[in-house]
């Protein structure tokens, strides 16, 4: 893979940092440098205004605007939802001596940035230098509290080395940012006053009225004399500092936002009145307070969730960077959330959640955080109504969920992804069988899961079609996982997926059958259900076309594709990728170019019922046809070839994994971070070099080490027990560190597992 790092960051085991202000590299580094807390998300901008290439994003999941789009055919949509770019909470000018503060402008040394793992506090420190002489040394700091949804607070410090006299302060809430997708400013307010100390507005969406109030306070050690002034969508105060040679002064200033998703508050009275109710809760908060709340939570997290690497520095950094975003991205304290591609970091990808949700980050939550893993399943629950709609829209039956959504609507206008690509419900299928397989939380299983189950199987009935040529059922005109096969027919992933969703949700209503056939009946009246269904399922499962060669034992990606030209991926210029921004769109699929994992995607989801022999022939075979263009691509890879006992290659593919927007390896990480990605990081670690199946009747290891490491450890969250897993080039160890012992496989031996462990030599295979 012709991916080279951008190496820029200093590397430090328990934070991000930069050493030297890059104007060039500055909006990486506002993604790179973004905090967030699942409700809201803030990037790394300067808070006090830069006049060079920025992105100011300031992000709340869930809230969204609307754009119409040319609906031509029936089937394709008229409409479509994105994440809107919100008020600056951090909206702040200085100015000493008349001269304003610009990065893009000002004269300033010993620039350095730290985004700490251990606290979630985001700092940046330099020393500005008047043109009219003088050095005041200046420190940001900022944080997103990940105890308090709706809190966020800011720091500003001033010292002096040689300035006397004032220093110029405004600051406030401005609801004017440009959201760039779009191109124009997309808010209006609605409301303004103050309350005691605060200081509040309540903004409105210009198309679907999603409104958000917002309110700030200040405080400092001096006395201050706060001047309030107001535009059309600003407010804010002016104050000055007095700082004397050798002086300090600051000020901290204190957030509260409230969001109305879905317009559910009638009136804007109402949503002021709630959201002042929050901010009452902060009176005489400091952000020391906040600060020590903090670091007590991630002191938990990471004693939870940690990977520790030995060996290997910069891994080590990676890796606890994707574990700290994906806890930012998502917590699960707010059901009815999901995961957008590049989480509250950017605009790309509109915000918009998709397949990956379900197959690349629920086993990060499953494995850490159970109640986020079930969060996101009643996300998909929440929004049955909408995927209901939109099978009716394309003359199908069930629930057809979309492939790109923020809200359960389908928000994808192309075509041919929205329409032709059908396993984000296979997705949705795979995920309520994980979760019930590792938390066996029945409630929702008979609840939200069946109900789920059944509209899904109605629908990948619907869609099917039987095969004149086969004598089998499958699925005609539609795009896999590879999106470099375009209206193709008996996609092998989607026609296996479909199958197991079919036996998963016959293999459930026979358990609920036996242990709650009350709330069974009661469903499947309601939505009339009936045994002639369970029968068809049944029959399609049995009869589902699986385009495969017995004498190589590959899987073939769909009809007709061993017979597609080829080309060689590695003779393809550099400079032609990305190639959708290169290659004329037809020209794409003209091969059997392989995008993105297909075939291997299906037998790493169920890995444990295919042979060695299988998945050596079918990786030999797809690899060399895969040229990566996804980010999530490199992981599966990693995957497989550990597996395979080819730990130079597995190490190859992972060596970009856990760095991937930290290096800015496919230069786009100023858009925003790779969310999805960083999971896929987590899964290259655990189930890569760790060797995890959880997809079997037990959970199982295999660990293996790769050779530029001399030991690494993680641990996961297993029905309740929190299991330990050490790795060194000798041994693996594997002990609980909490709750009751369980039973699990390693290197094929049954363990029980508790906080005595046990201690296994590392096969010498295994060994990188």
């Amino acid at each position: 893979m012709a991916k080279v790092a951008d190496k820029y960051l200093q590397v430090d085991p328990w934070a991000v940092v930069e050493e030297k202000f890059d104007a060039a590299r500055n909006r990486v580094s506002e993604s790179i440098f973004s905090l967030g807390n699942e409700y809201m998300g803030v990037r790394g901008y300067p808070e006090e205004g830069y006049s060079g290439d920025s992105l100011l994003g300031s992000y709340f999941n869930g809230l969204y605007e609307e754009m119409k789009v040319n609906a031509h055919y029936k089937g394709t949509i008229s409409k479509l939802r994105f994440m809107v770019n919100a008020v600056d909470w951090l909206y702040t000018r200085i100015s000493a001596d008349g001269e304003m503060l610009d990065l893009a402008q000002s004269q300033i040394s010993n620039f350095t940035r730290r985004l700490d793992f251990k606290t979630g506090e985001y700092e940046r420190r330099f020393d500005w230098h008047l043109s009219g002489g003088g050095t005041i040394s200046i420190r940001f700091r900022r944080l997103v509290s990940m105890t308090n949804s709706h809190l966020g607070i800011q720091r500003i410090e001033f010292q002096s080395n040689d300035y006397d006299g004032e220093i110029s302060v405004r600051t406030g809430l401005d609801f004017s940012p440009v959201h760039e997708d779009q191109g124009r400013n997309l808010w209006q307010v609605m409301h303004r006053g103050r309350q005691g100390d605060w200081m509040g507005m309540v903004g409105q969406t210009v198309t679907t009225g999603n409104r958000l109030f917002t309110t700030f306070v200040i405080r400092s050690d001096e006395t201050l004399h706060t001047i309030p002034f107001e535009e059309e969508k600003l407010a804010g105060v002016d104050f000055a500092l007095r700082l004397g040679a050798g002086g300090s002064a600051g000020f901290t200033k204190l957030v509260i936002n409230y969001a109305d998703k879905g317009n559910k508050v009638d009136e804007v009275e109402t949503l002021w009145d709630t959201g002042y109710k929050v901010a009452s809760l902060y009176e005489g908060t400091t952000y020391d307070d906040i600060l020590t709340e903090q670091t007590a939570y991630w002191t938990r997290i990471w004693e939870q969730s940690d990977i520790e690497i030995q060996g290997d520095p910069e891994n080590q950094q990676g890796i606890r960077y994707c574990i700290f975003q994906l806890y930012q991205t998502y917590r699960g304290d707010n059901p009815g959330f999901n995961i957008g591609a590049k989480g509250l970091t950017g605009e790309a990808y509109r915000g918009l959640a998709f397949w990956d949700t379900e197959t690349y980050c629920l086993p990060f939550y499953l494995f850490n955080n159970p109640k986020a893993a079930r969060s996101l399943l009643e996300f998909r629950y929440k929004s049955l109504s909408h995927a209901l709609e939109r099978a009716r829209e394309v003359d199908c039956q069930g629930a057809f969920y979309p492939i790109a959504t923020i809200d359960g609507t389908e928000s994808c206008d192309l075509w041919q992804h929205a329409n032709l690509q059908l396993q984000v419900g296979t997705a949705v299928g795979y995920a309520i069988w994980h979760y019930d397989k590792l938390v066996g939380d029945k409630p929702f299983l008979y609840g939200e899961g069946i109900e789920m189950l059944l509209q899904l199987s109605r629908f990948y009935e619907s869609r099917g079609q039987w095969g004149p040529r086969t004598g089998k059922f499958g699925y005609y005109g539609v795009m896999g996982p590879d999106e470099f096969q375009l209206m193709v027919n008996n996609n092998c992933y989607l026609n296996i997926m479909a199958k197991k969703l079919f036996e998963y949700t016959l293999a459930v209503l026979e358990e609920m059958e036996r242990e709650a056939p009350m709330k069974l009946h009661t469903l499947t009246e309601r939505l009339g259900v009936t045994e002639d269904e369970y029968r068809t399922w049944a029959h399609l499962a049995e009869n589902m076309y699986i385009p495969y060669d017995t004498a190589s034992q590959v899987f073939e990606q769909h009809d007709g594709f061993f017979d597609m030209p080829n080309i060689d991926v590695d003779t393809i210029p550099v400079e032609d990728f990305p190639l959708y921004h290169n290659w004329s769109y037809d020209r794409i699929y003209r091969y059997d170019m392989v995008k993105q994992p297909d075939v291997l995607m299906f037998m790493f989801l169920y890995t444990t019922e295919y042979t060695h022999a299988q998945k050596q022939a079918n990786y030999d075979y797809y690899e060399p046809r895969c040229i990566h263009e996804s980010s999530l691509s490199p992981s599966i890879h990693s995957i497989f070839a550990s597996e395979l006992g080819r730990h130079d290659e597995a190490y190859r593919f992972f060596e970009f994994a856990t760095r991937l927007d930290l290096d800015n390896y496919n230069r786009n990480t100023r858009e925003g971070l790779h969310t999805t990605s960083i999971a896929a990081a987590w899964m290259n670690i655990v189930y890569g070099f760790g060797g995890m199946r959880s997809d079997g009747e037990q959970l199982q290891f295999e660990p293996s080490i790769p050779v530029r490491w001399d030991g690494y450890s993680f641990q996961i969250t297993y029905r309740g027990t929190v299991v330990h897993v050490r790795v060194t080039r000798e041994e693996v160890t594997v002990r609980s560190l909490s709750g009751e012992p369980v039973e699990l496989l390693l290197y094929g031996r049954a363990c029980r597992i508790d906080a005595d462990g046990v201690v296994a030599p590392i096969p010498a295979d295994r060994v990188g």
